[in-house]
């Protein structure tokens, strides 16, 4: 593991925050959340992944059970009830806490109809937080309401993983549009991460032509990991271990270790 993982010996980074959003499901959203999350904590930074999805994945995917947090999560404290502090939970990983989710944020935009600055309200609570942490990563819903525009607004950049099939690129111009909206109206620090490939499987050759138009359109937008389909890492989900835990030498435990490596290059 220490061979694939490089230790940071510089001076740490602080409170960057990712957003990683696609408003299409199925995508490897959360398996990029959850694996992004731990191959950073395993590169010895301090993160927190925040599960902003009312599905909660990312917290089942790091084996949280759901009557730790079915009282006091995220929800709770995006409604006031409680601290966003108060809701952290620790994992496997020694540098890895999570923020759970909860089903009831499916209510929230209706509940926030009438809030006023309802889109700034994750950013003004992730200010107030006492904890430090290198990264703070956001796993959002697979859409553009609410909860996705608090996420945009709160971060500094935006991972959009991007399946390698047919339909890849149909609803990205939308999601990039909303990152101008935001960026223009909300957020003007946001940036553009990058567009991460996932579920790329070398033996097919539409996944070959789906990667070259993908970076013939997009150039240096799109990563140069790519997450490849993985049996492993389809499988760590159920046994609640991010796949450096689960298979440190899968496939597709070292592409997102690669991915951790680009992302902390690309920020010094």
């Amino acid at each position: 593991m220490g061979q694939r993982i490089a230790r940071n010996t510089e001076v740490k980074l602080m409170n960057k925050i990712i957003c990683i959003a696609n408003q299409k499901g199925g995508v490897g959203k959360t398996t990029t959340a959850i694996n992004l999350s731990a191959s950073l904590a395993a590169a010895d930074h301090k993160i927190l992944l925040i599960d902003a999805d009312s599905q909660g994945n990312s917290s089942s995917g790091l084996g949280l059970e759901k009557d730790r947090y079915e009282k006091a999560n995220f929800y709770h404290a995006m409604i006031g009830q409680i601290s966003l502090e108060s809701v952290i939970l620790p994992t496997a990983l020694p540098n890895l806490e999570v923020i759970p989710s909860s089903q009831d944020l499916i209510g929230m935009e209706v509940e926030f109809v009438n809030l006023e600055n309802r889109e700034v309200r994750l950013r003004s609570l992730l200010k107030g937080l006492n904890r430090t942490y290198d990264f703070i990563i956001i796993d959002c819903p697979p859409s553009l309401g609410f909860m996705t525009v608090n996420a945009l607004v709160a971060a500094d950049s935006l991972i959009v993983p991007l399946q390698c099939e047919y339909y890849a690129m149909e609803g990205l111009g939308y999601l990039l549009n909303t990152v101008k909206l935001v960026k223009a109206d909300l957020n003007p620090s946001l940036q553009l991460g990058g567009i991460l490939l996932t579920m790329f499987d070398q033996r097919n050759s539409l996944a070959h032509r789906v990667t070259e138009d993908v970076r013939k359109h997009l150039g240096n937008r799109v990563y140069q990991t790519v997450i490849p389909r993985n049996v492993r890492l389809s499988e760590c989900p159920s046994h609640g271990q991010p796949i450096i835990l689960y298979d440190i030498k899968s496939r597709g435990a070292i592409a997102y270790m690669d991915l951790a490596q680009e992302i902390l290059r690309g920020i010094k």
